[in-house]
């Protein structure tokens, strides 16, 4: 049984699996994409987002620099990972690199993958923390009670537009009937002066 022996072996012995696994995570954090078999993607995988995690303690932890120059070969690369690398990913919470696997190697048939640094931004689904779902909740929430609150508002004017209206078309008839008053009064002042009433004879 395996217990506590994690990781593989790579058919190389200790000194040998960890000079390589050095030199490529130095290799994958410098160019940012790697082809290699499907072991040692993983293996470099694993080390690599440990890595990066390490840089998002951020430049001024002298500590986690000094583990991660015990692992990656070159102060240039490490200078990277602090102000480059772990800024980018400062809101993903893991899963920084991609795994696709690709053909066969010709000649020993050798599966093949590429090793690549994830570059599309963090959405919700990726994040699966508490405080991106509160976030995100109390987001709605906000915009809810706006839209209570416009609503009410938006209620009370159409209140006011239909009552406008009503006044309105009850004014109308009733300027309409003063109109014709108007009318019959402009009539009987024009009747003719020379009609005059006839006198009842004695």
């Amino acid at each position: 049984m395996r217990h506590r022996h994690k990781g593989r072996k790579l058919n190389r012995t200790w000194s040998h699996r960890k000079a390589m696994l050095r030199n490529m995570v130095t290799t994958f954090l410098d160019l940012e994409q790697i082809e290699t078999t499907d072991a040692k993607a993983k293996e470099v995988r694993s080390l690599a987002e440990r890595l990066i995690t390490l840089g998002k303690r951020g430049g001024d932890d002298l500590s986690a620099r000094r583990q991660a120059l015990k692992v990656i070969r070159s102060k240039k690369i490490v200078a990277k990972l602090f102000d480059e690398l772990a800024p980018r990913y400062a809101d993903r919470p893991g899963g920084y690199t991609r795994i696709v696997k690709v053909e066969n190697r010709r000649g020993d048939g050798a599966h093949l993958s590429i090793l690549a640094m994830v570059k599309e931004p963090v959405t919700f689904k990726d994040m699966k923390h508490k405080r991106a779902r509160l976030e995100e909740e109390a987001g709605l929430g906000e915009e809810s009670e706006r839209k209570v609150e416009k609503e009410p508002v938006e209620a009370a004017e159409e209140v006011e537009a239909v009552e406008g209206e009503a006044a309105e078309v009850k004014e109308a008839p009733a300027e309409e009937a003063g109109a014709d008053e108007g009318e019959a009064v402009a009539d009987e002042s024009e009747a003719p002066a020379d009609e005059k009433p006839e006198k009842k004879e004695s």
